[in-house]
């Protein structure tokens, strides 16, 4: 029994000593965190999260300048179309569109074909060619109708003449795959002796084949096919070439 009395009274002063031990130390600490100074950490770690910030006196802050730098131009590309132009640009002269000249006359645009007359030469009658100029037609007939218009009109130049009678009218003409048919007023057959009739047929088959001098012709007088040629019955071979006249009438 004594013994247990005495463990007993043991702990209990253990016990004491470390709680005196413990009053001690906290006591400490208090006095420490009293007589501190604060720290700046203290100081941001107690100012409320959320308080608003002072504006600074401008009297009292120094003011500083920060140099901005100009922006940098971009380029803008533009689209490089051949055709357009900027309106009060300095474009060279290789590039500005000039106004539309008028083309000239070319030489496709007319046609020339031979026209002929006669003339006496020491009491022979000889042909003589005439060019003249038409406009260039798409198809032969209209160059040969514009060359017989032309010889039916009777010649300008007084050193030749014709042997068709005035008023003599060109009815028709046609160029077909065989050769030209030409087609010829009542007046053509009248009035003249036998040169007469021969120096009016040359006309006639000469510039008809005036384009092709190798065609041949056929002649028809109020669209009956020409036999026989004046009073003293001059025949007419049908086709007619200029070889075949100049064998059977020459001038």
């Amino acid at each position: 029994m004594k013994d247990g009395k005495e463990v007993r009274r043991v702990s209990t002063a253990v016990i004491a000593g470390v709680c005196g031990l413990a009053l001690l130390a906290g006591g400490g600490i208090a006095w420490w965190t009293a007589n501190r100074s604060p720290t700046p950490a203290d100081t941001q770690s107690s100012a409320p999260t959320n308080a608003p910030a002072l504006s600074p006196n401008p009297a009292e802050s120094p003011v500083v300048i920060i140099p901005v730098p100009p922006p940098t131009p971009v380029p803008v590309p533009t689209a490089q179309t051949p055709n357009a132009q900027t309106p009060n640009a300095q474009t060279p002269n290789a590039l500005v569109p000039k106004s539309p000249q008028p083309k000239p006359l070319q030489q496709t645009d007319v046609q020339t074909v031979q026209v002929y007359w006669v003339k006496d030469a020491s009491g022979k009658f000889e042909g003589v060619p005439t060019k003249v100029a038409v406009k260039q037609a798409d198809k032969p007939d209209a160059a040969l109708q514009a060359a017989f218009n032309s010889l039916l009109a009777g010649p300008k130049d007084g050193t030749v003449s014709s042997e068709i009678p005035n008023g003599t009218k060109l009815r028709g003409l046609s160029v077909k795959n065989d050769g030209v048919y030409v087609d010829l007023s009542a007046e053509f057959t009248s009035g003249g002796g036998s040169n007469s009739m021969t120096g009016r047929l040359g006309q006639v088959i000469y510039t008809a084949t005036s384009l092709q001098p190798n065609t041949r012709v056929w002649i028809s007088v109020e669209g009956k096919p020409l036999e026989l040629l004046g009073g003293e019955g001059l025949e007419v071979a049908q086709p007619s070439t200029r070889q075949s006249f100049d064998k059977n009438f020459p001038l």
